[in-house]
C-alpha cells in the first residue's frame, strides 16, 4: 500500500525555510524563527504558510505565503484579509507574498495590490507577486531553493530532460524528499513524454492523489462541472482516479499551451473512456502545435 504523501505548501517551505524567505525578501540575512499555525478563527480557509522571521534591518516580522495553482480574481481581497488578520493576531508587520504556479488562461496582468474606495475612504493592501513560469529553473539549483524543485519542469528553461534529471538527482540526495518525486513527475508530464518520465523517476499515481496539489486540480475541474461520479470499490476507484488525473493533466496542458481555444476541446476529450487513449493525448501535448492538430489525434484523422 502506498504511503500517504505530505507535499503541501507547509512541507515544501519547511525543506529549506531560510533560503526560501531570503529569496522572497531579496535579503541575505533574514532568518526564520517559527513557522506558525496560520488558521484564523474568523474565516473558513487557512492561508498556506505564515512565517515569523527576523532580520537585523527589519527586526521581527511575518511573511504570509499564499501558494496558488492558478490566479483567480478573489486573491487580492484574500491577501487583504489574511494580512489584516495576521497583524491583529500577532501585532507584527506583515510581508505578504502571492506565488502563482501556472499562468492564467485569461487576463495575464496579475495585480500586486488590493484597492477600494467607499465614501471617500481608501483601502489598500500591497503584496508581492511571484509567477513561477517567469522564474529561471537554473536559479532553483544555484540558490538551493528546495521548495521549488518539484516545479522545475514548468519554470523557464526547465522543460528538458537534462534539467528534470538534475531535479530528480537533488531530490534523491535526501531520503526525506522522496515523496516530492511524484509531484515533480506530475509536472514533468506536461513537457516530457510519459515513457521518459517513467525512465528517469518513480511514478506512483496513488501517492500523488494524496497530495493537496492533485486534490486542488480535481476540485477546480469539479467546479467547472467536468469531473463526474465517485469510485465504486478500490479497483474502480484507482481506475477513476487515473482517468481524472489524465484528464486534469490534459486540461492544464491545453490551457497552459493554447488558452481558451485549447480548453474548448475538453468536452470532447471527457467523452473518451479509454485511459490509454487519454495517456497518448497527454503525451502528444508536448509536440502538438495547434488545437486543431490535437483534435485530429483523438479523432484519428
Amino acid at each position: 500500500m502506498s504511503q500517504k504523501a505530505d507535499i503541501g505548501s507547509k512541507r515544501l517551505i519547511s525543506l529549506s525555510p531560510n533560503r526560501w524567505v531570503q529569496w522572497l525578501t531579496d535579503t541575505s540575512n533574514t532568518q526564520v524563527t517559527e513557522i506558525l499555525d496560520s488558521e484564523f478563527q474568523w474565516i473558513s480557509r487557512e492561508s498556506d504558510v505564515l512565517i515569523r522571521a527576523h532580520s537585523p534591518d527589519d527586526g521581527e516580522f511575518l511573511i504570509l505565503n499564499e501558494l496558488q495553482l492558478r490566479y483567480n480574481n478573489t486573491l487580492p481581497r484574500r491577501m487583504l484579509a489574511y494580512s489584516a488578520l495576521a497583524i491583529e493576531k500577532y501585532n507584527l508587520p506583515v510581508y505578504p507574498v502571492l506565488i502563482n504556479i501556472l499562468p492564467p488562461s485569461q487576463n495575464p496582468n496579475i495585480p500586486n495590490q488590493y484597492s477600494a474606495s467607499f465614501k471617500g475612504l481608501q483601502t489598500r493592501q500591497d503584496y508581492r507577486v511571484i509567477n513561477l513560469w517567469e522564474i529561471e529553473a537554473s536559479l532553483v539549483f544555484e540558490q538551493s531553493l528546495l521548495t521549488l524543485i518539484p516545479f522545475v519542469p514548468i519554470l523557464q528553461g526547465g522543460s528538458n530532460e537534462t534539467t528534470v534529471r538534475e531535479a530528480v538527482r537533488v531530490l534523491r540526495t535526501d531520503s526525506q524528499l522522496s515523496e516530492l518525486e511524484n509531484l515533480l513527475a506530475f509536472f514533468a508530464t506536461f513537457v516530457l513524454e510519459t515513457e521518459v518520465v517513467q525512465q528517469i523517476m518513480r511514478w506512483d499515481m496513488a501517492v500523488l492523489m494524496e497530495s493537496p496539489w492533485y486534490r486542488q486540480i480535481v476540485e477546480e475541474s469539479e467546479k467547472r462541472g467536468e469531473v463526474r461520479g465517485e469510485a465504486r470499490g478500490e479497483a474502480r476507484g484507482r481506475q477513476i482516479g487515473l482517468r481524472e488525473g489524465l484528464l486534469s493533466a490534459i486540461e492544464l496542458g491545453l490551457e497552459f499551451k493554447f488558452g481558451e481555444e485549447g480548453l474548448a476541446l475538453m468536452p470532447e476529450i471527457r467523452a473518451i473512456d479509454d485511459a490509454e487513449v487519454l495517456q497518448r493525448l497527454r503525451d502528444n501535448l508536448k509536440t502538438v502545435d495547434s488545437p486543431s492538430a490535437f483534435r485530429r489525434i483523438y479523432r484519428n484523422e
